[in-house]
Parts: C-alpha cells; sequence; structure tokens
C-alpha cells in the first residue's frame, strides 16, 4: 500500500464521519463536505492504482 492509498484510506474515512455528522446533527454544509472528502478519497486511491499498475508495467518490462 502506497502513500496515494494510504491518503485515500483517510479522506474517505475523515468524509464518512463529517457525513455521518452532518445527516445526525442536520448540517447539510458538514454532509457535503463529508462527501467532498470522501470523493477525495476515491481519487486518491485511482489515483494509487494507476501508479501499481505503471509499476508493474515497469517491472515487467525488465525481466
Amino acid at each position: 500500500m502506497d502513500r496515494e492509498h494510504v491518503k485515500g484510506a483517510a479522506d474517505k474515512a475523515k468524509g464518512a464521519i463529517k457525513e455521518g455528522a452532518g445527516k445526525l446533527t442536520g448540517d447539510k454544509d458538514m454532509e457535503a463536505e463529508g462527501q467532498v472528502d470522501k470523493a477525495k478519497g476515491s481519487a486518491h486511491n485511482a489515483a494509487g492504482d494507476v501508479k501499481d499498475t505503471a509499476r508493474d508495467a515497469a517491472g515487467a518490462v525488465k525481466k
């Protein structure tokens, strides 16, 4: 697991907490912030997947 995947997991967790707290308290702004954080987490995970694929491809070329 590289840095992008760790950052993605952290953002998704933070977003889920904010979204849940926003729903619980009726705070639509906090709920929206949580959704944005979750989307950022997904983007970081996708970037990590791209890096993994590139790293695997580079390793296959060396063999």
